[in-house]
């Protein structure tokens, strides 16, 4: 699938993207070799071959929920201007 130097210029326009004159063509080829590729890669047999989510099979290691420090919230708010049941009180900034 070849593009062309005007469907360049019509994406770029849409997608709000400033491209030079000098810079279409260079462009134009670059984004044509790799829609090639792709209809290569589309032509690949793949009838036998199952998805994967990580090609190494990795399992991810847990570890155990453990509280590791103590409850400071008082502490923590005494300084704040205004609190209410444990929470922060901020001043209302959207109507």
């Amino acid at each position: 699938m070849a593009i062309d130097a005007s469907e360049i210029q019509k994406v770029a326009h849409l997608a709000r993207l400033s491209i030079d004159d000098s810079q279409v063509d260079t462009t134009a080829n670059t984004i044509s070799r790799i829609l090639e590729l792709v209809d290569q890669m589309q032509t690949v047999n793949t009838d036998n071959v199952e998805p994967m989510a990580h090609p190494l099979d990795a399992t991810q290691r847990l570890r155990e929920d453990v509280v590791s420090e103590e409850n400071n919230r008082e502490q923590l708010q005494s300084c704040a201007p205004a609190v209410e049941d444990g929470l922060f009180l901020v001043p209302k900034v959207i109507e």
